[in-house]
C-alpha cells in the first residue's frame, strides 16, 4: 500500500520525519552540536566558527544547518504580554559614513537602516519583528497584537510619535520618557529592559555576524528571542529540540 504522494511512495517513516532533520545528510549528532552552541552562546555563534569547531563539510552546510535551526526557534505559542510593559524601537545597519565608497547612499540618521520593534514584559518576555517602516499604524498594530489588553497595568515607551495616542485611540494606560530632555527613568516608567535587549542584540550582530541582511533578519531576531525568552529554563536545548 502506497503511503505518500508521487514520487516518494511508497514512503517510510523516520524519527526525523515532519523536523528540520528530514532528509538530512548530516547525523543527527551534528546537528545536535550545532544547536547546543547556538543556544548556550549568548550572543550568538557564527556559522564560520561552527564550520571550524566541528568540520561540517564547508562553510554554506554550517550556515544551512543554522538556518533551519533558527526557523525552529520560532514560538508557535506566543502569549501576549501582561503587566509593565516596554515598547521601543531600533534601527539595524551600519552608518553609511563606514560603507565603501561605491555603496554609500549619502543618507542621515536612519535612513538605509531596517526598523525593528520590540516589547518586553518586566522580568518577563520579549517579542520583536521587523517592520517597513516605524510609522503610527505600524507601532499601534504592533502593540495591539502583543500586548494583553486586559492584564497589561503599564505601557512604557519613549517620546516618539509613533507611540502616540495609545491610551486615547487603543485604550492603554500609557506613559514617556523624553529622551529627547535627558529623562531616562520616572518612577517605573523607562525602556531600559528593552535597550538592553537590544543592546546584547546589537553586540551580538556586530561581534560574532558583522552583517545580517533584510532577507534573514527575522531568523536571527528569532534565535535572539528564544535564548533570552528561555535564559532560566535548565533545559535550554530540550526546550530547542522541542521546537524543532
Amino acid at each position: 500500500m502506497k503511503c505518500g504522494p508521487k514520487p516518494r511512495s511508497p514512503y517510510r517513516f523516520a524519527l526525523t520525519t515532519g523536523t528540520i532533520f528530514e532528509e538530512s545528510k548530516k547525523p543527527l549528532i551534528m546537528w545536535f552540536k550545532v544547536l547546543h552552541l547556538m543556544v548556550t552562546s549568548k550572543k550568538g555563534i557564527s556559522a564560520l566558527q561552527i564550520h571550524r569547531m566541528l568540520g561540517t563539510g564547508s562553510y554554506q552546510t554550517a550556515w544551512y544547518m543554522c538556518m533551519r535551526l533558527r526557523a525552529g526557534m520560532k514560538d508557535p505559542d506566543f502569549r501576549k504580554l501582561m503587566g509593565i510593559v516596554e515598547v521601543d524601537e531600533t534601527y539595524m545597519g551600519g552608518l553609511d559614513k563606514n560603507r565603501h565608497a561605491s555603496k554609500k547612499k549619502h543618507i542621515r540618521g536612519t535612513g538605509g537602516k531596517i526598523p525593528v520593534i520590540g516589547a518586553i514584559s518586566r522580568k518577563g518576555n520579549v517579542v520583536c519583528k521587523m517592520i517597513e517602516r516605524a510609522d503610527m499604524p505600524t507601532m499601534h498594530r504592533f502593540v495591539h497584537e502583543v500586548v494583553d489588553k486586559e492584564k497589561v497595568s503599564l505601557i512604557a515607551t519613549d517620546e516618539h510619535s509613533g507611540y502616540q495616542y495609545l491610551d486615547r485611540w487603543q485604550g492603554l494606560p500609557h506613559q514617556t520618557v523624553g529622551h529627547a530632555q535627558g529623562e531616562y527613568v520616572r518612577g517605573i516608567v523607562h525602556t531600559n529592559t528593552m535597550e538592553s535587549f537590544w543592546s546584547l542584540l546589537k553586540r551580538g550582530v556586530i561581534g560574532t555576524y558583522h552583517h545580517v541582511s533584510a532577507k534573514y533578519l527575522p531568523l536571527y531576531l528569532a534565535e535572539f528571542q528564544f535564548r533570552f525568552n528561555n535564559r532560566k529554563e535548565a533545559d535550554i536545548f530540550g526546550k530547542a529540540i522541542g521546537g524543532c
